[in-house]
């Protein structure tokens, strides 16, 4: 039976993978804006030393993502479940990300809760599907398009039953805390000042960015407009809109003062030398096709609904990044001055 929502409830929200990228900065943001966030992980004790330096923590419960019994309890209560869970480096996407979603539902079903689900374009054709809008049929050429794909079926059917959710698409993240991503992992080094940038795109080929801490203040407050929403709704942050390739490179090069740092393509041909003998390389390599064409997403619904999408000028976004990336020697330049977001 769904349980009746209180005051205390919908303002309590279970995240799933709240030591990654996308999950962690979903925490950070219903925090910010007052929530009480619950945090499901197997080892608290790691999960709360990736936190230390945060000024507000979840409440940690011990829990797997695909035990179901797990996910009920830790849900139990809770108005929203952010279900930010992804296998690491792709490894596992057949085994464990459709077993996930259900677990989710079947707590979202006990709990009365609105499942968030971060979404990708990966459920489009990029050969022929390049502006996106919400509602547009899926047409998936990669076998993580068709698990998208699926994904998103299981919550259109789960609302048949009562039980409601949001997809919120984006483009490729970035940010200070993005995790395991293409610009925190391989634009860039971590750690490291910025002496080359490897692009995997090609130039004058177009291809959308996600700023996170943008991303996750528009997914707040998306639930926040819970009497707006339809049961099963999808929305599009169409986020940063790279048009010809080059604006993210260039963007790095303005923040660190090097306009002669040089960019390199990434080599996609060792994805296929490797592809036989690595499961990651063998995902990487179906991605490609996503670099090759663009792919913008259509924000109208999210527009309609928020008056206006986060974003945070380019520069500042990638100047907050690299510093949170340890990329920077100086956070800010002498005599300039940024603030941490601008809402537009």
């Amino acid at each position: 039976m769904e349980a009746k929502m209180t005051f205390s409830s919908m303002r309590t929200a279970l995240v799933l993978g709240a030591t990654g990228g996308i999950g962690g900065v979903m925490a950070e943001a219903l925090l910010a804006r007052g929530w009480h966030v619950r945090a499901m992980v197997r080892d608290p004790i790691k999960a709360a030393d990736r936190w230390r330096d945060r000024p507000a923590r979840p409440e940690w419960i011990i829990g797997d993502a695909m035990v179901e019994a797990d996910v009920v309890r830790a849900a139990e209560g809770a108005g929203t479940i952010i279900h930010a869970v992804n296998p690491l480096a792709y490894r596992g996407w057949g085994r464990l990300v459709l077993p996930m979603i259900d677990n989710s539902i079947a707590a979202a079903a006990r709990a009365g809760s609105r499942i968030m689900l971060p979404g990708t374009i990966y459920n489009f054709d990029p050969a022929s599907q390049t502006l996106l809008h919400e509602d547009m049929l899926q047409h998936p050429t990669t076998k993580k398009g068709a698990i998208r794909v699926a994904l998103e079926r299981r919550l259109e059917q789960a609302s048949a039953r009562g039980v409601s959710s949001l997809i919120v698409r984006s483009g490729d993240y970035f940010g200070p805390r993005a995790g395991q991503g293409w610009f925190n992992q391989l634009l860039v080094q971590p750690g490291r000042p910025v002496r080359r940038i490897i692009h995997p795109g090609a130039a004058g080929i177009g291809h959308g960015w996600a700023y996170l801490p943008d991303l996750a203040e528009a997914v707040v407050r998306l639930i926040e407009a819970e009497e707006r929403l339809r049961s099963f709704e999808r929305v599009h942050f169409a986020g940063h809109w790279d048009a010809d390739g080059h604006a993210i490179a260039d963007a790095v090069k303005r923040v660190v003062g090097r306009p002669d740092i040089p960019v390199h393509r990434f080599p996609w041909w060792l994805t296929g030398l490797a592809a036989p003998f690595s499961e990651t390389m063998r995902e990487m390599r179906e991605i490609r096709r996503f670099w090759r064409s663009p792919m913008r997403l259509d924000n109208s619904r999210m527009v309609a609904l928020l008056g206006a999408e986060p974003h945070t000028p380019l520069d500042i976004a990638i100047r907050d990044t690299l510093a949170g990336m340890g990329c920077l020697d100086e956070i800010v330049a002498p005599g300039r001055a940024y603030p941490s977001t601008s809402i537009g």
